[in-house]
C-alpha cells in the first residue's frame, strides 16, 4: 500500500492522510466520519463557504489540487457531475498533473459509467488507480459513516481502499469492473425516482379514500408494498413537509436522464421507466432545480 503517513498519534500510532476534493454537504460529512475514525483529512473546494465549514471541523483546507496531491496519495472525489470529475482528474492543474506515484482515487460522485471507464484506463496507464464508489445515505449518512457504496474497479484497488470505505460506510457491495458501480447507482436512483412517484400516487389515493397518510404509510411499511422511500423518505422528509434531505431535484433529474440514456444505449424498451423519466422531466416546469428531490411528490399527486 502506498499511503502517505505523516502524523504521529499516541503511542507509536500513526494517522493516515486522505484528501477530499469537494467539501459540500457530502464531502463535509465524509470528512467528519474520517476525522472521527482518526484519519488526517486534507481538502479543497472552489467555494469559500464549504472551505470554511471544513476548517471548522478540523480539515486541513488547502488552496488547490496541487497542494492536496502533495499531502495525499489517496483522494476522495465528492462532485456533482461527470464533467466535474473529468475536470478535476485531467483538466489543467488537475490530479493527473500533480498526483503522487500510484495515487488511488475514490470517486463517490454519481457519474457516467463510460466516462469512468475511460478515466480508469487513462489513470491506469499513468500508474494510478480509480474506483467508482457512488454512495447512498445522503449528508446524514456521510456524517454518520453509514452510507452504502456500490463499487466498480479492480479488486486490488478495492482492497487498498477498504480501510477508508469502512470508515465511511455500513455496507460496501462490489459490482465488478470499472464503471459498474456508477451503472448500479444510476439503476438504484431510477428505482428511487419511481418509488417516489408510485408511493406519492398511492398516498394520494389513500387520502382521497379517507385514510390518514401517516397511518397508510405505517400500513404499507408493515406489508409488501414498502420500499426505502416509504420507510425513510416519507416519514423523515415528506409527511412532515420538511423537504430537507440535502439532495436536489437537479441532481435526481440528472441521474434519471443518465439512466434513461443507459436504457437507450442498451437498446431496451422499458415503458414504466420511460414514463417515470417523463414525469421527472415535466416537473422542471413547476419545481425548481434547487428544491429537495422529495418535492417530486407534489408533482406526482400529493398537494402542498
Amino acid at each position: 500500500m502506498n499511503l502517505k503517513i505523516n502524523i504521529k498519534n499516541g503511542a507509536g500510532m500513526t494517522k493516515k492522510t486522505v484528501g477530499i476534493v469537494g467539501l459540500g454537504r457530502m464531502g463535509n460529512g465524509m470528512a467528519q466520519s474520517l476525522l472521527r475514525k482518526g484519519f488526517n483529512v486534507v481538502g479543497t473546494d472552489i467555494g469559500e463557504a464549504p472551505r470554511q465549514a471544513a476548517r471548522e471541523i478540523g480539515v486541513n483546507v488547502v488552496v488547490d489540487i496541487n497542494a492536496l496531491c502533495a499531502e495525499a496519495g489517496v483522494i476522495i472525489l465528492s462532485l456533482p457531475m461527470a464533467k466535474h470529475v473529468q475536470a478535476v482528474v485531467k483538466g489543467e492543474g488537475g490530479i493527473i498533473d500533480h498526483a503522487q506515484p500510484n495515487t488511488l482515487i475514490i470517486d463517490t460522485s454519481t457519474s457516467e459509467p463510460e466516462v469512468t471507464r475511460a478515466l480508469s484506463i487513462e489513470l491506469g496507464q499513468l500508474g494510478h488507480q480509480l474506483l467508482d464508489c457512488p454512495v447512498s445515505g445522503g449528508p446524514a449518512g456521510a456524517a454518520a459513516g453509514t452510507m452504502v457504496m456500490v463499487v466498480g474497479g479492480k479488486r486490488s484497488s478495492l482492497e487498498r481502499a477498504q480501510l477508508y470505505l469502512d470508515a465511511l460506510s455500513s455496507d460496501v457491495v462490489y459490482m465488478g469492473k470499472s464503471g459498474n458501480g456508477h451503472a448500479a447507482k444510476l439503476i438504484n436512483n431510477l428505482l428511487c425516482a419511481a418509488h417516489l412517484v408510485s408511493t406519492a400516487e398511492a398516498v394520494a389515493l389513500g387520502t382521497k379514500a379517507g385514510l390518514d397518510p401517516a397511518d397508510l404509510i405505517a400500513g404499507l411499511n408493515a406489508g409488501s408494498g414498502r420500499s426505502a422511500v416509504s420507510e425513510v423518505n416519507f416519514p423523515r422528509w415528506i409527511l412532515n413537509k420538511g423537504f430537507d434531505s440535502g439532495f436536489t431535484m437537479q441532481l435526481m433529474r440528472k441521474d434519471v436522464r443518465l439512466a434513461q440514456n443507459m436504457i437507450s444505449e442498451m437498446g431496451l424498451e422499458l415503458p414504466l421507466a420511460e414514463q417515470v423519466a417523463e414525469i421527472w422531466s415535466q416537473s422542471e416546469e413547476s419545481i425548481p432545480d434547487q428544491a429537495d428531490f422529495n418535492c417530486i411528490v407534489k408533482h406526482a399527486g400529493l398537494g402542498e
